[in-house]
């Protein structure tokens, strides 16, 4: 498997033509990768006391394997510190901008492999979301007593994402 390109070489919030149809031939982006986040609503659902919300401080583009790791480190917490049905975990934001990249061909002989930038549309590598400044990313509702560790999973999450996140607190 090929290694992933580091964050901030996608997080720059951009729109690329991407037209996708459903006529073959006039589609310019021909697949979309698979997803990695599966699971948007996790714990049971109920009627909490307070709503904790992770929310960016700036507009950002996030790769879903970002998502998906700060999902599951979060969620790991939420399950080891609370009991079972005590909290409701939540994706409020869904991963659907597709990435691309032009491949380049380097070493001997790479003037006659690779176009350049003849054709540099690129292929589809990845799914991202983007999200703007202020917008509720992750939610988690828990009562009283689990706000201490809902606090902690959120800010578990945030240290894998590639911009700051502030945590809200609301009372239902």
């Amino acid at each position: 498997m090929a290694k992933l390109r580091r964050a901030r070489a996608y997080r720059s919030m951009e729109r690329p033509y991407t037209r996708v149809s459903k006529f073959k031939k006039k589609s310019y982006i021909r697949m979309t990768p698979t997803r990695k986040v599966t699971r948007f609503d996790m714990g049971e659902l109920k009627q909490y006391g307070y709503t904790l919300d992770l929310v960016p401080k700036a507009s950002i583009q996030i790769r879903q394997e970002s998502i998906e790791s700060a999902r599951q480190t979060s969620l790991k917490w939420l399950e080891k510190n609370l009991a079972k049905g005590e909290f409701h975990f939540k994706i409020r934001k869904y991963p659907y901008h597709i990435l691309r990249e032009n491949p380049l061909a380097s070493g001997a002989g790479a003037d006659r492999v690779s176009t350049g930038m003849a054709r540099p549309f690129g292929k589809p590598i990845g799914v991202a979301l983007q999200i703007d400044e202020g917008d509720r990313f992750f939610t988690v509702d828990v009562n009283e007593d689990g706000i201490n560790a809902a606090r902690k999973a959120l800010k578990r999450a945030a240290k894998k994402m590639p911009c700051s996140f502030a945590i809200q607190q609301n009372k239902n």
